[in-house]
């Protein structure tokens, strides 16, 4: 049991990603780093089933009251078996559509129509950029695109400016080990258990794409887009008349290190384009290279050439300097 890994990884998140979303998860979270009794409880459970966002999404779908961090703790040590059995049967599957935002800048630049399939799919939230109303902001005035219960805004940096247009899509399918489906109650409840509490309007958000998503549900397939043949697989089911797109956004940090860079070289090999937003230092595959030190957010990239540099939700996008993909 790595508890010197636990009290870690949870201080960090008190400290550097809880402050300005959630201030109850960042108190669970310093109370754990600082709690041995809750340590040991998740000490043996596999790093990526015991990250934050997995435990604390848990716990609430057990029951766990939205309280101070003594109550959560009470709750987790009366509970421990079931906290244990539940989050190693989960990981984070945090769908977020207003990824779509910055999904549809680099669809515009596909010909279509376009069969789109995405890696870690979740629900497939970000299966439907097409359904979706967008308000883009920037220096000159706001632009508005598509229709539809779901809006999502973005802040135009740089000189970036919004799409034209949506993406014609054809065909949608996704990979998931564990796929959701947004029609099934317990499965809409973990991905809105998903959302940290104090996120109203992504609650709110994400709530109305389940809506949309149950409305027309795509193909799911239950699968690791990480083992030979499965990606290949699901390509070869899109029409032929349709430019196949595989889609990578925010799922590469949760495939381990030789998974991730043989499904890097499996997508490129095949016949489709491939659209990511990544952390800069996640992967060498940018094309030219980046100085991850000097990028600002995450990359959105198109064919592995970066687009611009964006939110990692989705929040913002700023334009690349022409002719410098490393500044």
């Amino acid at each position: 049991m790595d508890l010197d890994d636990v009290r870690a990884r949870y201080e960090r998140f008190a400290r550097e990603e809880a402050p300005g979303r959630s201030e109850l998860y960042a108190e669970w979270a310093a109370g754990v780093a600082d709690d041995d009794s809750i340590a040991r409880i998740l000490a043996p459970l596999p790093s990526p089933h015991r990250q934050p966002p997995v435990v604390f999404a848990v716990t609430r779908m057990l029951g766990a009251p939205l309280a101070g961090y003594a109550e959560w703790a009470r709750f987790v040590r009366e509970n421990a078996d079931r906290v244990v059995a539940e989050c190693a049967a989960r990981t984070t599957q945090t769908n977020e559509p207003l990824r779509c935002a910055p999904l549809v800048l680099a669809l515009e630049r596909v010909r279509g129509p376009i069969a789109l399939i995405e890696i870690g799919a979740s629900a497939g939230l970000c299966l439907y950029p097409d359904r979706y109303a967008y308000r883009f902001r920037g220096e000159d005035g706001e632009a508005a695109r598509g229709s539809g219960p779901v809006r999502l805004d973005c802040e135009m940096r740089g000189g970036i400016r919004a799409p034209e247009r949506l993406p014609d899509i054809a065909w949608r399918a996704g990979i998931d080990v564990q796929p959701r489906d947004a029609r099934d109650p317990d499965d809409r409840a973990w991905i809105a258990g998903l959302v940290w509490p104090g996120e109203t309007q992504r609650e709110q958000r994400i709530g109305a794409a389940l809506d949309v998503v149950a409305a027309d549900p795509p193909l799911l397939v239950a699968g690791d887009a990480a083992e030979p043949g499965v990606l290949a697989d699901l390509v070869a089911r899109a029409p032929e008349d349709a430019t196949v797109v595989i889609t990578t956004p925010g799922v590469l940090p949760h495939v381990p290190r030789a998974a991730r860079t043989w499904l890097i070289d499996e997508i490129r090999r095949l016949p489709a384009r491939w659209i990511t937003i990544d952390s800069p230092a996640l992967h060498d595959a940018w094309d030219p290279p980046i100085a991850a030190d000097r990028w600002d957010g995450f990359v959105l990239a198109l064919d592995s050439r970066p687009l611009a540099a964006v939110d990692p939700l989705g929040g913002w996008a700023h334009a690349v300097p022409e002719g410098r993909p490393n500044a």
